[in-house]
């Protein structure tokens, strides 16, 4: 394995590993997708440790060469597809029983401050993932300052989105915006001492940028139903997930077509209607990680995983998920 490899692989930690590896008990080998590939992490240890199948989904480019590796040491247990998780229903043609799905950055991506995710960065101002139809500095440089403020405050639940939006139109009139620096000045002036030491003042912009260039949401939502309908009876789908947008979806989704979705008020009859659940019976349980992975991860701090088993019922279109979270679906269907 060559060096470039080497680091990629080493500079990856798998959020939650133990606990994945847990719940698709394969100790009788099974068919996984892993839809967020990445540094390799799930892929490679569930290879080593079992004889299940796994095919792998990403985005990124950067991730080839490792997958190219696991292919090599696994040929008839590996398979890798560069596409989006939305698409992870051209990958397999049979049902498979455990999806994966670990959203965010990965270290592989948010370490490499040539890419801009990272206001640490000093370079250009891009900020995608792969298989992107625009950049940040795309979306910074040409959208008005209506559509900005609006990515920034809903997506990066930021509450000075409207002062950032409006210097970010000041500046762009008399210079184009071109690296995170200019952006990150822009962003400090905004907000002047007026945030918590706690967080740099530019990490909300920043992740409300990064879900906007990418259609964070919009995979997110598209990916889970493709995984609902991909899923055998009884078929499991592990979900990992570091911000509160994220977590409401998924909350919302296990819980709402799930068999014990609640009534909409306990005083309404109980009618016996045909089950179309698509989850067994969900409990709202999510896991976070261990205080000891937290000491070796610190990026790892703010994820939970949610997990739900699938029902014997035919896949039925979650029309109601797509209604329930449209104003984000819309947001992300801005273009420049």
């Amino acid at each position: 394995m060559n060096n470039q490899t080497s680091s990629l692989e080493y500079s990856h930690f798998p959020v939650m590993l133990n606990e994945i590896l847990n719940l698709s008990a394969l100790a009788k080998g099974k068919k996984i997708i892993d839809c967020t590939f990445g540094g390799g992490g799930y892929s490679r240890k569930i290879l080593k440790t079992s004889k299940s199948s796994v095919i792998a989904l990403d985005r990124d480019q950067r991730t080839l060469p490792l997958a190219k590796e696991l292919e090599k040491q696994f040929p008839d247990r590996f398979k890798f597809f560069q596409i989006k998780f939305s698409q992870l229903e051209t990958a397999s043609k049979e049902k498979v029983d455990i999806i994966i799905f670990d959203l965010g950055l990965s270290s592989i991506q948010l370490d490499d401050l040539s890419r801009g995710f990272s206001f640490k960065s000093k370079k250009n101002l891009d900020m995608r993932m792969g298989l992107n139809e625009m950049s940040a500095l795309d979306a910074i440089n040409n959208l008005s300052e209506q559509e900005l403020k609006s990515i920034i405050k809903i997506l990066g639940d930021e509450k000075e989105a409207f002062k950032i939006a409006k210097n970010i139109i000041k500046h762009r009139e008399i210079k184009k915006i071109t690296s995170t620096t200019d952006l990150v000045k822009i962003i400090e002036r905004s907000k002047k001492n007026n945030y918590s030491k706690k967080i740099n003042p530019c990490t909300k912009t920043f992740q409300a940028l990064r879900i906007f260039v990418n259609k964070e949401i919009t995979e997110l939502i598209n990916g889970v139903i493709s995984a609902a309908k991909k899923l055998k009876p009884g078929g499991k789908i592990l979900v990992v997930s570091f911000h509160s947008i994220e977590d409401r979806i998924i909350k919302y989704f296990f819980t709402n077509f799930s068999k014990n979705k609640s009534r909409s008020s306990r005083y309404f009859p109980d009618f016996k209607e045909k089950d179309t659940s698509l989850f067994e019976a969900y409990k709202n349980d999510f896991l976070i990680p261990t205080n000891k992975e937290i000491l070796e991860n610190r990026r790892s701090r703010s994820a939970k995983l949610r997990y739900a088993t699938r029902s014997k019922n035919k896949f039925q279109y979650p029309n109601k998920l797509i209604i329930k979270f449209k104003k984000y679906l819309d947001l992300e269907s801005v273009h420049v």
